[in-house]
């Protein structure tokens, strides 16, 4: 007899939905704390280009911790453009990861600790948090 696990099981419709409407509201928050930092970044070392700040956010250290929530967003685009169904537990699991980072703690991890520090300069981050965390409730 063949059984197929829970854990293999396609993703119900609301969930695969939770996760459409997840993308739009991460990218920006994404886009925020990339802006915030690169305003931060400006203020030290002078205006950069495009290209320039393409170079900071992948290989410079002050904007290595944003590059969990660039992971969280192609995993997210993974699921979404998946020629196999997405699992319940993949997607479950991908939005449980969300929630789990994005807490802003002052005495946290690196992570959490720069994200409260990024929702204490940036007003538009703070709005840019609730409407994800809309999303996640």
């Amino acid at each position: 007899m063949d059984e197929t696990a829970p854990d293999n099981f396609p993703a119900p419709q609301a969930t695969l939905q939770r996760l459409r409407e997840l993308r739009r509201p991460l990218l920006h928050l994404h886009k925020t704390l990339l802006d915030t930092e690169c305003a931060d970044y400006e203020q030290v070392h002078g205006r950069v280009t495009s290209g320039e700040l393409l170079q900071l956010v992948i290989g410079h250290e002050q904007f290595a911790w944003l590059h969990s929530i660039s992971e969280l967003i192609v995993r997210v685009d993974e699921m979404l453009d998946a020629d196999e169904p997405t699992t319940a537990t993949d997607a479950d699991s991908t939005l449980s990861r969300t929630r789990a980072l994005l807490k802003p703690l002052e005495t946290g991890n690196g992570f959490e600790q720069k994200y409260y520090a990024a929702l204490q300069r940036s007003p538009d981050a703070v709005l840019a948090h609730r409407d994800v965390t809309k999303v996640l409730a």
